[in-house]
């Protein structure tokens, strides 16, 4: 009897503990309604609002850098150099001896030219003596006209070889003068490409020198970006982009993603368009204080190609993508997000422009958009984030 009480009282404390174990279980496995669902509160998201501005669209092109004058030096007599002159990579000037050449080999020709003419003068003031002497005796019909009219043109000939002795010594005086290579331009010296010791002609290349202040910059854009660029500079008053100037201003962006400080302008358009590329190759000039810029540096030019008049504008990461489409959530009065399929148009810094799908003063969610669901009740929280605007911004057209 013991044994038959003491089975009944367990049997039903083990009902209740199983029962009880399967409402535990089916509790953690179940994890309770996601945030936002009936009976939860409401997800906080952050939302910023639609604007709309004028956008200034951005062409941006791939660029060299070059030297704005380029000067190869050259020796224009041969010879040994015997000395350089100039410290490699440094600025100097023109005028400035950069190698000197053995000049003793064209010293003795000097010499020799300037002999030359000594007894060329010579011969002339002998001449001049004989016609002298014998014009008074031609008058007196002392002599033969034949004489003094031979005498006459000695004297011519003698003067014809002054003036050719006086130009070989010009010449031999030139061609020393020559021993000494110097610059031909202002700007900054490279590498010698010959040492002293070296034998040199008019053929050889020393060194090259460039101007770096100002700067050259090339860059290629498309046929209609160049049409869209002459546009626009008519419209703000000038013939073409050749006489441009300052009117399209352009900004260059260096291979570290600085932007130079300095702004540039167009000095070439080239003469035709590429039929291979379709693209056009323009130059433009930087001023380049502290030569900073050296030639065969990589950068992107950039100039403003055209205006989007009242475009709507939001932070690009209000955007995903699903699918293939453009989506952004918005959040409505009654604070209910709903999935919106937008077209974008161009990026304007961390902005993006909206070209269809989205009004004016709609609040798109900027924050936390990955958890929320179509239909989702939220709670809308400002951004924080500075407030869409086309103030100091450069926009890419896609």
């Amino acid at each position: 009897m013991t044994f038959r009480k003491t089975l009944q009282s367990v049997v039903p404390l083990a009902t209740v503990l199983s029962a009880s174990c399967v409402g535990f279980l089916a509790g953690c496995k179940s994890g309770g309604p996601p945030p936002g669902a009936a009976g939860f509160g409401p997800l906080p998201v952050q939302v910023s609002t639609a604007v709309q501005q004028d956008v200034p669209l951005t062409g941006e092109w791939v660029a060299t850098t070059d030297g704005f004058v380029n000067a190869q030096i050259q020796p224009q007599v041969s010879g040994y150099l015997i000395r350089q002159d100039y410290k490699e990579g440094s600025a100097v000037q023109k005028g400035q001896v950069l190698f000197e050449i053995d000049p003793r080999p064209l010293q003795a020709v000097l010499d020799q030219a300037k002999a030359s003419l000594a007894q060329a003068q010579a011969q002339y003031e002998l001449a001049g003596i004989n016609v002298r002497r014998d014009t008074p005796l031609a008058e007196a019909h002392a002599i033969a006209q034949s004489q003094l009219d031979n005498d006459i043109q000695t004297q011519a000939a003698n003067k014809a070889a002054v003036a050719n002795a006086q130009a070989a010594v010009e010449a031999a005086e030139l061609n020393v003068g020559f021993t000494k290579v110097r610059s031909l331009i202002d700007g900054v010296a490279g590498q010698a490409a010959l040492q002293v010791g070296n034998l040199v002609n008019t053929s050889s290349v020393l060194t090259s020198v460039s101007q770096l202040n100002p700067i050259k910059v090339y860059f290629y854009i498309s046929e209609q970006e160049y049409l869209t660029l002459s546009a626009q500079a008519k419209q703000r008053g000038v013939a073409d982009l050749l006489r441009s100037g300052n009117v399209i201003p352009l900004k260059l962006k260096l291979a570290n993603n600085q932007v130079f400080p300095q702004t540039g302008r167009i000095i070439f358009v080239d003469r035709a368009v590429s039929g291979q590329t379709g693209s056009i190759r323009m130059a433009a000039q930087f001023a380049n204080p502290g030569d900073l810029l050296r030639p065969g540096q990589f950068g992107r030019v950039s100039a403003e190609t055209t205006v989007l008049h009242n475009a709507v504008v939001v932070p690009q990461r209000a955007v995903s993508e699903f699918q293939g489409m453009n989506q952004v959530i918005v959040v409505g009065a009654d604070d209910v997000a709903h999935i919106r399929t937008v077209q974008l148009g161009a990026q304007v810094g961390p902005n993006i422009v909206i070209t269809s799908g989205l009004r004016v003063g709609d609040r798109v969610v900027t924050a936390g958009n990955e958890k929320v669901k179509d239909g989702m009740k939220v709670v809308p929280q400002a951004d924080n984030s500075p407030a869409p605007t086309a103030a100091g911004q450069n926009a890419q057209g896609n």
